[in-house]
């Protein structure tokens, strides 16, 4: 019998329940015991993958949640007023959910909560079984490993190293190389590039795995405190322990 990934989250899907829950590394939207959105910290926002790695203004993003972000039909207003074809906004609204879910549902992510009833600014895309995102979410974690089994990467600066002499590297691999400063990890590079983190964390092992990319033997050293994420919306207020967590754990992952 398979584990499950939050026992939490599978009592909550049998129980059809509507609300937010929250770990250390993310957030999880469920509606009638299916996910509805999921964000993390640790990866970049819908508005990020529509912006930056897709076709939609910056402008039109604002103009949608200053116009529907009230009502919660952010997601709405994006279609009806043009901005956006169904089939895109669907499309990289699965992978912010997949994406986050990753993050929020990792081992060590801290304890679970639900707020009953908490529902978010974006408003209706799609929803998503919760035993197909736990199952998605444990797949990646056995295809990172089988990749390059070196979990140190997934926090640590990116360093190129020159290709052998014939090597190929891809269009892709290429661009991602060209962000990569020896500064940046996977999590800054996936925001500079608008591109799923958990896309770049495979990217970045693969990467290693080709010698294209240094594998770091020792832990990085932990960068100054950043402020809080205004990621978390809900009705109730925050958490005062929940947002330092939020914050120790948003840290731990630059």
């Amino acid at each position: 019998m398979t584990t499950a990934v939050s026992p939490l989250l599978t009592r909550l899907a049998a129980e059809r329940a509507t609300g937010a829950l929250l770990r250390d590394r993310g957030t999880l939207f469920l509606e009638d015991g299916r996910v509805v959105h999921a964000e993390s910290p640790s990866t970049p926002g819908l508005d990020v993958l529509l912006t930056t790695g897709g076709g939609l203004a910056p402008e039109r993003w604002k103009e949608a949640v200053d116009e529907a972000g009230g009502r919660r039909q952010v997601a709405r207003f994006l279609v009806d007023s043009g901005g956006l074809a169904d089939g895109e906004l669907e499309i990289c609204h699965l992978a912010a959910i997949f994406d986050a879910a990753f993050f929020a549902l990792s081992p060590g992510s801290g304890p679970s909560r639900f707020r009953r009833g908490a529902t978010h600014w974006i408003g209706s895309v799609r929803s998503v079984p919760a035993e197909a995102v736990e199952r998605e979410t444990r797949r990646r974690r056995e295809l990172l490993d089988a990749v390059w089994p070196y979990p140190l990467l997934d926090i640590s600066p990116v360093v190129p190293r020159p290709a052998a002499p014939g090597q190929t590297v891809t269009a892709r691999q290429r661009i991602l190389l060209g962000q990569a400063d020896g500064v940046r990890t996977p999590a800054d590079l996936a925001w500079v590039l608008g591109r799923p983190a958990f896309h770049t964390l495979l990217d970045v092992r693969r990467l290693a795995a080709a010698g294209l990319v240094e594998t770091p033997r020792t832990r990085p050293v932990p960068l100054p405190a950043a402020p809080l994420p205004d990621w978390i919306t809900e009705s109730q207020s925050p958490d005062v322990a929940l947002l330092r967590r939020l914050r120790d754990a948003l840290e731990a992952s630059l």
